[in-house]
């Protein structure tokens, strides 16, 4: 999005000339000013940048402020190392909730602020913690730019640099100049990114990009998204013809791109029968849903235990993460992301933390029970393995560890995990499989409690109490009308916070509509 304005757009050499950037670790931030500085100073002017460090809670998040001025021949200006609210010029941010962040300072204000932005998210780590989807509204950062700042210059920088072979900082930098908003030519703002001597034709193919699309939005649009191709052919080169044809022939339309999606999910956490055993279980569950009328609700139940049965059956464990981290697609998209050369070497550092929850978890169920009977045993045993190791896999000793650990992959359907995992599978959809015939829509929102559970370890046991105290509520909704409403506020409460204290208040006010 952008908005101009008929006034002038380069600012007023007459004073000092103000700029803040925000941005978060690995964005550039540094690089950016520098270039700016740079610039400026090559120009003849006198330009000062200072960093404010940020909070842990924007993974480093920074405000660099520059500030530059063409003074007098002999003349020494004083800057200032710190920006004013009201007295920023311009206000380049990194992140779309940065940009918001700029406007709550006081950075950014109609009479005198432009704004470039890139719409993209970095989610903090408050966002990431939240149970539930705790990512916050973007759509409040684009209503206050339009009344807070003079001129908002805002899209997908982060993309349109990573399609350059770049980062973040280069389209922003091709944005200011682009913006006209300071009184140097374009072959300035070129020379400082030569000057720097570091990826210089990603960055200049970047910064010209970002320089067309400032100019001229309409003719520069971010591409249309990639069209989602069929998600049945999609999965064909995961698993055999003959699961794909069972999805086609035995299960709705209204299913079946879920059902693909979850084929694809489980089959890769484990292997071809238990893709089979994941459309075994889901037969069993289309013929309940039918005999409670599902035709009728466009097969509702199936197609929500389509989705939330391949979570539940691909659950993340210690193998899973071996696996993951020994992949070569993964090596690939990490170096990708790095931007390795052919003549650069990179080395990967994992930070690994076991427990011997998670140990124990491996082993085959028969001894985990054993091993679990004897907590003295298991303590002095946890003393040795519960300790953070950074493991780096770029030698052959650490990989090969990781590598036996994702070997394990066969036996996972034998260990104490998997069945404890299955255990509590049995019991939540037996839960929505006895309520089904009694109240239909009441048992799509028990299958849907399972977005509940995620993660590992302490995680994924809170998870599972949650979702045990939220199904706690259900005889008390099973013959409500208005069941199924009440079962998701309770949900809804559960992802609220970690503690569980909106859960506890709502539970209380279901067992008080029985009185």
């Amino acid at each position: 999005m952008t908005r101009r304005e008929t006034f002038p757009t380069t600012l007023s050499t007459d004073r000092p000339i103000t700029l803040a950037i925000l941005a978060m670790g690995g964005q550039g931030g540094g690089v950016l000013a520098d270039w700016i500085v740079g610039m400026a100073e090559a120009q003849g002017w006198t330009a000062q940048s200072t960093s404010v460090p940020g909070v842990a809670q924007r993974t480093g998040a920074t405000i660099y402020y520059i500030e530059m001025v063409k003074a007098p021949d002999g003349a020494e200006p004083i800057l200032a190392l710190m920006p004013t609210p009201g007295d920023v010029d311009v206000v380049l941010a990194a992140e779309f909730m940065e940009a918001g962040r700029s406007i709550l300072r006081g950075l950014v204000t109609p009479d005198r602020t432009t704004l470039i932005a890139s719409t993209h998210r970095a989610f903090a780590v408050a966002e990431k913690q939240r149970p539930g989807d705790g990512a916050a509204d973007p759509q409040a950062v684009v209503t206050a730019s339009g009344v807070a700042a003079k001129r908002v210059i805002a899209s997908d920088l982060d993309a349109l640099a990573a399609r350059n072979g770049s980062v973040v900082s280069a389209a922003l930098f091709g944005s200011l100049a682009g913006a006209d908003v300071l009184p140097f030519p374009r072959e300035a703002f070129e020379d400082a990114i030569k000057a720097g001597g570091k990826g210089v034709a990603a960055s200049l193919k970047a910064f010209g990009a970002a320089f067309d699309r400032a100019r001229n939005p309409e003719a520069h649009a971010e591409p249309p998204a990639p069209r989602k191709p069929d998600p049945l052919a999609d999965v064909g080169h995961v698993v055999y013809d003959a699961l794909l044809v069972r999805v086609r022939a035995d299960f709705p339309v209204e299913a079946q791109p879920l059902l693909a999606a979850g084929l694809r999910k489980v089959v890769d956490f484990q292997d071809l029968a238990y893709g089979g055993a994941y459309l075994d279980r889901m037969r069993e569950l289309l013929a309940a849903d039918r005999a409670a009328g599902g035709e009728a609700h466009a097969h509702a139940f199936t197609t929500a235990c389509a989705k939330y049965l391949a979570v539940a059956m691909a659950y993340d464990d210690v193998i899973r993460v071996a696996d993951l981290k020994t992949r070569g697609s993964r090596w690939d998209r990490v170096v990708g992301e790095v931007g390795v050369k052919q003549d650069e070497i990179l080395y990967t550092t994992e930070f690994m933390h076991p427990r011997m929850e998670e140990i124990i978890g491996t082993m085959p169920a028969g001894m985990g029970r054993w091993l679990e009977a004897r907590p003295g045993l298991v303590k002095r045993l946890d003393r040795v393995v519960s300790r953070g190791r950074r493991v780096r896999t770029g030698t052959i000793r650490s990989y090969l560890a990781l590598y036996a650990v994702a070997g394990l992959k066969p036996m996972r359907l034998r260990t104490l995990r998997h069945a404890r995992e299955a255990a509590h599978i049995d019991a939540w959809l037996g839960r929505a499989l006895e309520v089904l015939p009694r109240n239909y829509q009441l048992a799509v929102e028990i299958v849907g409690c399972r977005r509940l559970v995620k993660g590992y370890s302490d995680t994924h046991a809170r998870g599972e109490a949650k979702l045990d105290r939220v199904l706690s509520a259900v005889p008390l909704l099973v013959d409500r009308a208005d069941g199924a409403d009440w079962l998701r506020r309770l949900k809804q409460a559960a992802l609220m916070d970690e503690p569980g204290t909106a859960l506890e208040g709502a539970l209380r006010t279901v067992a008080s509509l029985e009185g």
